[in-house]
């Protein structure tokens, strides 16, 4: 496998409209992580991807969705691992 110059895994993006609801979606930089990763490690990815896109958001409810996603994440994590 051909390593990346990308230290990154996920990137997120939001997505959607203030009528149906916003959400946070996620995608892999390179199709081939996503073989070999772990539940811990993709969650792990997902809450630095969220943490990226929080540091250029100046949207405040993108902030907010932001923020959620990131704690709700964490939960998740928290149960994977223990």
């Amino acid at each position: 496998m051909i390593e990346s110059e990308s230290p990154y895994l996920v990137e997120a993006r939001t997505c959607g409209c203030k009528e149906k609801g916003k959400s946070v979606s996620y995608h892999f930089i390179e199709s081939a992580h996503g073989l070999c990763l772990e539940k811990g490690e993709l969650i792990l990815a997902e809450i630095q991807a969220c943490e990226r896109l929080l540091k250029y958001s100046k949207d405040e409810e993108e902030m907010q969705l932001l923020k959620d996603e990131i704690t709700k994440l964490r939960i998740a994590l928290d149960l994977v691992r223990y």
